[in-house]
């Protein structure tokens, strides 16, 4: 990170505005996901009936996370928010991939080595196959989540900066239920809308008050995309008690979860800025 980075980091500190970090969403980005021996997710029924198409080989950062992290760095960036994606540390129920655990513990302390800070986010809105696409409605699926949640943390809390226990609850749940464009696909479900809100909401509640997960929480975050106006950017950042504003994303990705737009992109030299420097201002 640049002498010119550094200084607005701690100026932002000081001035208590929130941090500012942009995700890597690991659906999107890592590669090797809903295909013939990988971690199957929510998307795996459509993806195999050539419904949705996949993330394929994505930006295959799932080992070569490190070549983003520099690049992140000297855009002058607060840090990083990593998605530990649930379907590649839990294949399969009951059996943890330690492998997987240990390399995002090796991404962690990567960008820590750089000054990022890192928030890890437990839940998105893509989770393993095997809980089914009405999980949110299964009450047994409670005790999963908080199992998935306390494993991931008590692997990687002691060199994170902050925890997200779900990306986007909201969203997850109107994209499901209400409008059919997310898993589990349905329409106008209104009624099953609001017990599946009662039951992240429910989880939402216990993680908090885990002796875990609860004080590494980050409670008050707002996710901003890059198609959205300086205008809109400002007006965030000014929210009040706003802790981190996520900026979707640092790398674009591929697939149905994939952001609109990256800070970065992949040239033959490597991976470069790509968004202008008047949106950097903005951002930073």
């Amino acid at each position: 990170m640049g002498v010119s980075a550094v200084r607005r980091c701690e100026t932002r500190r000081v001035s208590d505005r929130p941090r500012v970090l942009a995700t890597l969403e690991g659906y999107a980005i890592e590669g090797g996901f809903d295909r013939r021996y990988c971690p199957s997710t929510c998307y795996s029924p459509k993806v195999a009936l050539g419904r949705v198409r996949g993330p394929d080989d994505a930006e295959q950062l799932w080992r070569d996370y490190e070549r983003v992290l520099a690049p992140a760095a000297a855009l002058g960036l607060d840090g990083i928010r990593l998605t530990v994606e649930w379907a590649r540390v839990e294949p399969r129920r009951g059996e943890v991939d330690e492998s997987a655990l240990e390399r995002y513990a090796e991404v962690v302390l990567a960008a820590r080595a750089l000054g990022l800070d890192v928030t890890i986010a437990l839940v998105d809105t893509v989770w393993p196959s095997w809980l089914g696409l009405e999980c949110w409605l299964l009450p047994w699926t409670v005790d999963y989540v908080v199992a998935h949640a306390h494993r991931v943390v008590q692997r990687l809390g002691a060199h994170v900066t902050g925890v997200v226990d779900f990306t986007a609850p909201d969203a997850m749940i109107s994209n499901g239920f209400l409008l059919g464009t997310t898993p589990p696909w349905r329409t106008r479900a209104s009624a099953d809308a609001t017990d599946a809100s009662a039951q992240v909401h429910h989880v939402r509640q216990l993680l908090a008050a885990s002796e875990v997960v609860g004080p590494r929480l980050v409670t008050h975050y707002a996710t901003l995309s890059l198609d959205q106006s300086f205008e809109e950017f400002a007006r965030v950042a000014s929210t009040p008690h706003l802790e981190e504003i996520y900026v979707r994303a640092l790398v674009r990705g591929s697939g149905p979860t994939a952001a609109p737009a990256g800070l970065l992109e992949r040239r033959d030299d490597g991976w470069v800025a790509s968004a202008s420097s008047e949106l950097l201002v903005a951002l930073l």
